[in-house]
């Protein structure tokens, strides 16, 4: 079976985009317990416990924990998993010199297996495993920090979206369960066709726009609203914090 330290939000959803039972520990949440509740497993009492009944481990703890819970583990000959954004390669390495080390940086789909997993250069092993979960994109190391960026944190964005323009059809007279439906479907709908078309967005819009019309004018409106902006500025805000060290799980401020 594989191997879960931690079992939070991350964690769990790749544990049932994986579908299968699992072994894990957690701090004392009870995630863990909760988790091996839903998939079948193992709770294992400590984290060698569950490096020497598992062949693939995920680390789903802070990043500032890692000699931590390497120390004392032997995950000789393991592929342990990384999931912990900004540790690098060589920071998995020292801490597991024994083990084929993986860093990655999925997002949450993969509990419905439509996520995208990216995979910095070398971790390659583990690729046909996480293909499981979705799309996986292997990169130089050095992009990772913008794979947290461009997929990572994406979820929430898109959950943002998603929110003000249910909010703005229901504010305009739309009841709320219409308003969820039609905005969901075809933003469900609209990603397939995007994928359809190979990400050609002009494609897309041309299809739907008229000169002049209704989708031409909403259109203008959003960029009016500088939406192009704002996803610039969540870049750059996300690499700047992505570039400071972590301390106590959360990233230094300036």
């Amino acid at each position: 079976m594989i191997g879960f330290v931690g079992a939070g939000n991350m964690a769990s959803a790749i544990a049932r985009g994986l579908g299968e039972p699992v072994y894990a520990t957690d701090a004392g949440s009870g995630r863990a317990a909760a988790l091996v509740a839903e998939l079948g497993g193992e709770v294992m009492p400590t984290n060698a416990d569950l490096f020497k009944r598992s062949e693939t481990v995920f680390l789903g703890h802070r990043p500032d924990q890692l000699a931590e819970i390497a120390k004392g583990v032997d995950a000789t000959g393991k592929m342990v998993i990384s999931m912990m954004g900004p540790t690098t390669v060589a920071e998995l390495q020292a801490a597991y010199p024994g083990a084929t080390v993986v860093r990655t940086m999925p997002n949450t789909p993969v509990e419905v297996r439509r996520g995208v997993v990216a995979v910095a250069a070398g971790g390659e092993p583990a690729v046909e495993l996480l293909s499981r979960l979705g799309t996986v994109v292997v990169l130089p190391e050095r992009q990772m920090d913008l794979a947290t960026a461009t997929a990572g944190v994406m979820p929430a964005y898109i959950a943002v979206l998603a929110e003000a323009a249910i909010d703005a059809a229901v504010c305009h007279g739309l009841d709320l369960k219409s308003a969820k439906a039609m905005f969901l479907e075809t933003m469900a709908g609209t990603a397939e066709l995007l994928i359809k078309r190979d990400g050609d967005t002009l494609a897309v819009r041309r299809e739907v726009g008229t000169p002049g019309e209704s989708t031409v004018r909403g259109v203008a409106a959003l960029e009016r609203n500088n939406v192009r902006t704002a996803f610039m500025d969540a870049y750059h805000d996300v690499l700047t914090r992505l570039s400071r060290p972590y301390t106590g799980g959360a990233i230094v401020a300036d």
